[in-house]
């Protein structure tokens, strides 16, 4: 049985660069090029008539820009999923179009093989961020992000308070079925994303966090 094809839809203003997109992307067995685009607005409405799975998406487009343009398709066309292009590095471009609805962002000057992967993963639900602007992301994210708290999942949230509490990692590992080393690993995780070098800034951390009194 015929795998089914992951079908595609380029946005891009400039027509030489949506070619070597098509080239690239319509040479794999698992993927279609249902459309082109020009611009923005015609990007929305080829994607609300044609349904595609993916959309690549140029950021800057005239008329309606990339970040505009996957707005509004997160409100006609919620099943497509847009993959963002652009040349910028800036968090800021990142952090616009992730919040108008892009599952992943990727630098034009991207090896193929990114491109490719890219696509996949986003149309498998995925997020995808090209690697060299995963680390401006995270420290921009960082800077917005309204509680430190929020960058924490459930469990690293448990993890810091046993540890504010005074429990060792074999006394946590214990409590929730973990192994040490995975303990260990939560704890790791805790300061690097909360940016704390010691168990005592995280103790004073969780205090005014409020996790512990």
């Amino acid at each position: 049985m015929a795998t089914k094809k992951i079908r595609i839809l380029l946005a891009d203003d400039h027509a030489v660069v949506r070619q070597g997109f098509r080239l690239i992307l319509s040479s794999q067995e698992d993927m279609e090029i249902v459309a082109e685009a020009g611009d923005g607005r015609q990007a929305v409405e080829q994607a609300v008539k044609l349904k595609p799975d993916v959309v690549v998406m140029d950021v800057a487009m005239p008329g309606l820009n990339g970040i505009e343009a996957t707005r509004r398709l997160a409100e006609v066309a919620p099943h497509t999923r847009v993959l963002a292009l652009s040349m910028h590095k800036d968090a800021v471009y990142v952090r616009e179009i992730l919040r108008a609805g892009a599952k992943g962002y990727l630098l034009k000057d991207s090896i193929d093989r990114d491109l490719l992967d890219a696509v996949r993963a986003v149309a498998r639900g995925e997020a995808y961020l090209s690697t060299a602007i995963a680390d401006s992301v995270l420290t921009d994210y960082r800077r917005h992000v309204t509680d430190p708290l929020d960058l924490l999942t459930n469990r690293e949230r448990e993890v810091l308070q046993m540890i504010a509490e005074g429990k060792t990692n074999k006394e946590i590992a214990t409590t929730l079925g973990l192994s040490v080393y995975t303990v260990d690993a939560h704890r790791g995780h805790i300061m690097e994303k909360l940016n704390l070098h010691s168990t005592g800034e995280l103790v004073r951390f969780a205090m005014r966090a409020g996790l512990v009194d």
